[in-house]
C-alpha cells in the first residue's frame, strides 16, 4: 500500500477538563474519501479544526506528506456547514476567487472554473449572485469553489445538513463526479449514517466522549450505488450497530 497522505498519531484535544479526543490515531490515502461518523457532540468537527489549526492540539501529531501542516504550504480546501459564498461575486467570480487568491494562470482559471461549473449544473448561472440562489445552489458554489483549487485535501463539515433529502441526493451524486474527476482525498463528516454508506471508500466510527475511533470500516460497495441494494442496507445496519451500542 503507499504511503499515506494524512498520519494522524496520538491525537489528543481537551477544552478545559473536558477531554474530546482522545489519543486518536489513523491514517488517510491519497485520493481516498473516507467518511466520519459517531454520536452528536463526541468531536468530529473539533477534530477538522485541528487538522486546519483552528484549534491548537494538547498533544499528538498530524501530518500531510510526512510534513507538519502548515496552512502556507499545503493546499487544504474546507467547506463548512454553513453557506460561505461572497454575497457581492458572482457565480463565477465565487468560484475563481481561490484560484485568483493563489495567482494561478488565467488560462488555467478559465478551464477549471468551466469544468466545474459544468460538472455541478452553474454554469447558466454564472452571472446570478448568490441572494439569487437556492440552498442547494449555494451549495454547489462552495463546493465547485473548493473543487477548483484542486485541493490536496478537501474537509468537508456535514455540508449538506440542512437540506432535504432530494437535493441532498443529487449534489452527492455531483461531489462523487467531481472527486472521481479530480482524484481529490476528502475527509466528510456527517452524522447521516447513510450519506456515510453512499459516498465513502472508508467509514470512521468514533465512540461518545472522550473520542476515540471505535471501527474503521472498509466500503467496497459498486458504484453508482442504490441505498436499497441488500449490501448497502447490509453495511448501513452495521455502522447504525456501532453508533447505537456503548
Amino acid at each position: 500500500m503507499a504511503e499515506p497522505i494524512v498520519k494522524v498519531r496520538n491525537l489528543t484535544k481537551s477544552f478545559g477538563d473536558l477531554l474530546v479526543l482522545d489519543d486518536v490515531s489513523f491514517d488517510v490515502q491519497k485520493g481516498e474519501f473516507l467518511c466520519i461518523v459517531g454520536p452528536t457532540g463526541c468531536g468530529k468537527t473539533t477534530f477538522l479544526n485541528s487538522l486546519t489549526k483552528l484549534y491548537n492540539i494538547d498533544s499528538g501529531s498530524i501530518t500531510i506528506n510526512g510534513k507538519d501542516i502548515d496552512l502556507r504550504q499545503n493546499n487544504i480546501a474546507y467547506i463548512f456547514q454553513e453557506y460561505s459564498a461572497m454575497e457581492w461575486l458572482t457565480v463565477e467570480q465565487n468560484i475563481m476567487y481561490g484560484l485568483k487568491i493563489k495567482h494561478v494562470d488565467k488560462d488555467i482559471i478559465r478551464q477549471r472554473v468551466e469544468n466545474v461549473m459544468e460538472i455541478v449544473g452553474l454554469t447558466k448561472y454564472r452571472n446570478f449572485y448568490p441572494r439569487q440562489l437556492s440552498a442547494s445552489m449555494l451549495q454547489r458554489v462552495v463546493i465547485a469553489r473548493a473543487f477548483a483549487v484542486e485541493p490536496e485535501l478537501l474537509l468537508m463539515d456535514e455540508p449538506y445538513g440542512q437540506l432535504d433529502l432530494q437535493l441532498k441526493y443529487h449534489l452527492e451524486d455531483e461531489l462523487i463526479k467531481l472527486w472521481q474527476k479530480t482524484g481529490t482525498t476528502v475527509i466528510f463528516i456527517t452524522h447521516n449514517i447513510e450519506e456515510a454508506v453512499y459516498l465513502s471508500d472508508r467509514i470512521l466510527v468514533l465512540t461518545n466522549k472522550p473520542t476515540k475511533i471505535k471501527k474503521s470500516i472498509p466500503n467496497n460497495l459498486p458504484r453508482p450505488r442504490k441505498i436499497s441494494d441488500p449490501e448497502f442496507v447490509k453495511l448501513r445496519n452495521e455502522v447504525t450497530d456501532l453508533i447505537k451500542w456503548w
